[in-house]
């Protein structure tokens, strides 16, 4: 099976396959999946697989964090009508903080949306921010206490943790990996500074998908397909496992285990690609 490419290229079944896999097992896990999108790229020189088979992988994964998240998520409805009728509380204050966190990196995102698919995208910049925010990562889950839950945030935590968010345009950074790097700074606990980030990909992703949705509107091309679903279907499944994964992993044990991936990773991209130049 095939998939026609919006330039006119067809792009292999398996090509969507791998993708909508690796986006779902990346999502969520502090490892990048935009750097191993760039690299899966790279790596076997498949064509772009368009614009509405990023929409559909986009979809899954959402659906697999708001089934996970969904507690939380009705927590922050109830906090929306809390604040509507001029009261407050944890809930509204839950809703406040993903709100604040999530605006600086769609007004960056916004302005620089234009180089994010061109100069952002170079294997370098990949591999050199897996290895560099990885360490980090190791150094914040080191150094950071375990005393505050997600119900601690305040307002200069929730703009703290939307600034370090700003660093996940570069890929290779982690979206999830520098939230719950900045989470760990403040002091929260691992599978607490987890779920705040779960909490702040869905804004961010309705705020991609829609981008990447309203370039398919203008196109014109809405045709919803067989691939698509599957691709969709696929992304959730893995997205899900991988969340589920995480949060029981970090509830027993360190972000050791994603540090050491991450820079295993780093470096073998590293020698990748300067392996030509090295004087052994």
């Amino acid at each position: 099976m095939i998939l026609q490419h919006r330039e006119g290229v067809k792009v292999a079944f398996h090509h969507i396959l791998v993708l909508a896999i690796v986006q779902g097992i990346t999502e969520f896990l502090p490892v990048s999946s935009s750097g191993h999108l760039v690299l899966v790229g790279q790596m076997t020189d498949w064509p772009d697989q368009g614009l509405a088979m990023d929409v559909a992988v986009h979809v899954g994964s959402l659906l697999a964090v708001v089934i996970y998240c969904a507690a939380d998520i009705w927590r922050m409805i109830v906090g929306a009508g809390r604040l509507a009728t001029g009261r407050g509380g944890d809930q509204a204050r839950l809703l406040g903080n993903v709100i604040i966190a999530t605006i600086p990196v769609l007004v960056a995102g916004f302005f620089l949306k234009d180089y994010i698919g061109t100069w952002f995208r170079d294997p370098a910049i990949v591999a050199w921010a897996t290895l560099g925010f990885g360490l980090l990562l190791w150094v914040a889950d080191r150094v950071g206490m375990t005393i505050r839950r997600m119900e601690h945030i305040r307002l200069p935590s929730a703009i703290a943790i939307g600034c370090f968010q700003v660093l996940a345009l570069i890929p290779g950074t982690s979206r999830s990996g520098i939230t719950m790097t900045a989470g760990r700074f403040l002091g929260m606990e691992r599978a607490e500074a987890a779920r705040f980030s779960l909490l702040l990909s869905i804004p961010t992703i309705i705020a991609a998908g829609g981008l990447i949705g309203w370039d398919i509107y203008q196109s014109g091309n809405l045709a919803v397909t067989v691939d698509m679903a599957i691709a969709a279907a696929l992304s959730f499944v893995t997205a899900l496992v991988s969340i589920i994964f995480m949060m029981s992993w970090l509830k027993r044990a360190g972000f050791g285990i994603f540090v050491l991936y991450r820079i295993i990773l780093g470096c073998g991209l590293l020698y990748w690609l300067y392996a030509d130049s090295l004087p052994f």
